[in-house]
């Protein structure tokens, strides 16, 4: 099943993070579109999920994850030991969901802004909506 990741096209973290992603999604479950992007807010409200969102938001099937869920279930289908991560599944989201809002928090003043994006080779481009 494909799954789309919704992502802030902003944020140079972000943008390392859906690179990372790809090249550890050999099977290319994964498609991503930006949450400013037509794609992404379309399906932001189909899923009742705020337009002001700015977490990352998985999309599988009829289900939407989101903050450190979202992550996870990222986690638990990539190539190689990341994996394992998804124990982290067994603490209780409220505090998982704390460090995520902590970091996302941070991320513009830690990682910066972007303010254009990379183009991508034909084969990658393709994975986006």
């Amino acid at each position: 099943m494909k799954q789309i990741i919704l992502f802030d096209g902003e944020c140079n973290f972000c943008d390392r993070s859906v690179q990372f992603i790809i090249k550890r999604d050999p099977q290319a479950v994964f498609n991503f579109a930006s949450l400013q992007s037509e794609t992404g807010k379309e399906l932001l409200a189909s899923h009742l999920i705020p337009e002001d969102n700015d977490s990352i938001v998985l999309i599988s099937g009829e289900r939407a994850y989101q903050k450190s869920t979202a992550t996870l279930q990222i986690a638990k289908q990539l190539k190689g030991l990341w994996k394992l991560c998804y124990i982290f599944i067994i603490l209780p989201r409220p505090i998982r969901d704390f460090f995520y809002d902590k970091f996302a928090k941070n991320r513009y003043k830690w990682f910066g802004r972007k303010d254009n994006c990379a183009i991508p080779s034909p084969e990658i481009r393709k994975r986006f909506l």
